[in-house]
C-alpha cells in the first residue's frame, strides 16, 4: 500500500509543507554527503526534507530528527507512531471550514496558541500565507491566512502521513531541544545536517521565529563539532535578487561553501518581479573542493551513486 503511494505521488511524501524546505535542492546536496553514516542527524527538523531524502535512500543506520519548537518535535512523533489518527485529526480540522465564516483559521490559531496541539500547528502552516511561518517571542503562530487556497486538502495530507510514516518507521528517533543539545551525542562516523532559519529571518525586523538564533552562538557550535570530527553540511545563508540574507561564515572554520541555485523566488513572482533564489552549503573538511559558480539541476558537481546502509 505505502509504496502505491509513493509511486502514485511519483516525489518523496511531505506532510509539513514549509516554505524553504531542502526538497528541491536535494539533488544537489547529495552529492556532498558521505555514504558511510552510522546515524544522521537533522536538528533544524521543521519539514525534515533532508531526512526524509535521506531515509529513503538508505544512506544511514539511522536518524535523529529534533526542533527547538515542541509542537513541531510532537508532530513529527505522532505522524511516525500514529499516521492513521494523525490524518483523521487533520480531516477533522481540515474540513470544518467548508462551513465556518472568515474567522476560522483564526479561531484555530487562538486555539493553538492557547493549547499548542501539533495537528492545529499542521493546519495551520498548510493553511498560512505561502507555507511561510510566522511566531513570535512567546511562541505564538502570528502568521494570517492565504486567501487564495484552503491548504493541502485532507487526501493529499493522507497520503503524505503515511508515505512518511512508512520511510521513517522503525529508524527514527525523534527529540526536542536547542540544537547544540540534541546533536551532543554525534561522533566522526556520524553526520549532521543543518537549515537554521536565516540570520535576516531571526534577528531585525524581519523576525519569523520564536527561537533567535544568533551568528556567533551558530560559529561556536560549528567549532565544538569540528573540534569532535564530526561530519556536516549546512544550509544557511543566501541571495535572492539584490538581497542578501546574512553573512558567510568565518574563514577560521575552514568551511567549503558552494552556492546552490534554488529557483525563481516565490515572494518576487508574486510581486511581480523575476528573480532568481541563490543559497550556501557549507561543508566540513574533506566533503568537497571549492567550485567558482552556483551549481544548478542541469550542471550539478560531480555524479552520486548511493550505498544503502545495511
Amino acid at each position: 500500500m505505502f509504496q502505491v503511494m509513493l509511486l502514485r505521488m511519483n516525489r518523496l511524501p511531505h506532510p509539513i509543507p514549509y516554505q524553504g524546505s531542502k526538497r528541491s535542492l536535494a539533488p544537489l546536496i547529495a552529492p556532498y554527503i558521505p555514504q558511510d553514516i552510522d546515524t544522521w542527524y537533522e536538528p533544524f527538523a521543521g519539514s525534515a526534507a533532508m531526512t526524509l531524502w535521506a531515509a529513503h535512500h538508505g544512506i544511514a543506520r539511522r536518524y535523529v530528527i529534533s526542533d527547538v519548537l515542541a509542537p513541531i518535535s510532537e508532530l513529527w512523533r505522532t505522524i511516525i507512531t500514529d499516521p492513521e489518527n494523525t490524518a483523521k485529526q487533520y480531516h477533522d480540522i481540515w474540513s470544518g471550514q467548508a462551513t465556518a465564516g472568515t474567522e476560522y483559521f483564526n479561531n484555530i490559531r487562538s486555539r493553538y496558541n492557547r493549547h499548542r496541539d501539533p495537528i492545529d500547528l499542521l493546519y495551520l502552516i498548510c493553511r498560512c500565507v505561502k507555507n511561510a511561518v510566522r511566531f513570535s517571542k512567546k511562541g505564538d503562530f502570528t502568521q494570517s491566512h492565504d486567501k487564495r487556497r484552503l491548504g493541502m486538502r485532507p487526501e493529499r495530507m493522507r497520503e503524505a502521513i503515511f508515505g512518511a510514516a512508512h520511510i521513517l518507521q522503525n529508524k527514527v528517533e525523534v527529540r526536542c531541544g536547542d540544537w547544540l543539545d540534541t546533536t551532543t551525542d554525534s561522533r566522526i562516523i556520524d553526520f549532521v545536517y543543518m537549515d537554521p532559519p536565516y540570520l535576516g529571518t531571526t534577528v531585525g525586523r524581519d523576525k519569523r521565529y520564536a527561537e533567535q538564533l544568533q551568528l556567533d552562538r551558530l560559529t561556536a557550535g560549528l567549532s565544538l563539532l569540528r573540534a569532535r570530527g564530526v561530519r556536516f553540511a549546512l544550509s544557511y545563508d543566501g541571495m535572492t535578487g539584490g538581497k542578501v540574507y546574512g553573512e558567510a561564515l568565518p574563514e577560521h572554520l575552514s568551511l567549503t561553501r558552494l552556492l546552490l541555485h534554488a529557483g525563481r523566488s516565490s515572494q518576487a513572482t508574486l510581486a511581480g518581479r523575476h528573480e532568481e533564489t541563490i543559497e550556501s552549503l557549507y561543508l566540513s573538511p574533506g566533503l568537497a573542493s571549492p567550485f567558482d559558480g552556483v551549481l544548478t539541476r542541469e550542471n550539478p558537481q560531480g555524479i552520486f551513486t548511493f550505498a544503502r546502509a545495511s
